[in-house]
């Protein structure tokens, strides 16, 4: 069992489905299907017996998306032990035409565009050449008012700050000429 625990434990920190990780979301979707049967058994109410339908069907769907996600993975894999000649899976994919990256990129490993129009640059945009430019000083402040504190007026004869909805209903019937 504590072996069980530490497998778990570890599983979360796998990328992709564990069969650990499988097995105790199904036991515990499982105790759950239990515990909303024996509920409805008991109460005879109608919503459990919805309660268990979107368990069951977010039960089918993880084990779904478990199974296809691992069928990819096998595919990967079996992609990988065949581009064992030198080529990687994106290059063989983009070189034969089936597969293009985002944005219409035929670079393997960039995934935008400006990524790659860095590459094309070389050592003409490298980081030296870079210059940081001053920018002009902007000011949203009046002018003759500099480092001035100023205070907003208040709107009510309160002190605390707090005003009632009640307070702000008479302001907007005062405003109005009521």
């Amino acid at each position: 069992m504590a072996s069980f625990i530490e497998d778990l434990w570890m599983s979360v920190f796998t990328p992709g489905p564990t069969p650990t990780l499988l097995v105790a979301t199904n036991v515990t979707f499982a105790a759950l299907q239990t515990l909303l049967m024996a509920l409805l058994w008991f109460t005879y109410s109608i919503h459990f017996f919805a309660l268990s339908l979107l368990s069951a069907a977010l039960w089918f769907s993880i084990n779904w998306f478990a199974k296809e996600l691992s069928q990819v993975q096998a595919e990967q894999e079996a992609a990988a032990k065949d581009g064992q000649d030198g080529k990687t899976g994106e290059e063989k994919g983009s070189s034969d035409g089936k597969r293009r990256l985002p944005g219409g990129l035929d670079t393997p490993g960039s995934d935008t565009e400006t990524e790659s129009l860095t590459e094309r640059k070389g050592p003409a945009a490298s980081g030296s050449d870079l210059r940081p430019t001053e920018a002009a000083p902007t000011s949203l402040e009046l002018p003759g008012k500099h480092n001035e504190v100023r205070k907003r007026p208040s709107m009510g004869g309160e002190s605390s700050g707090y005003v009632s909805t009640d307070s702000e209903w008479e302001k907007v019937e005062d405003s109005n000429g009521n």
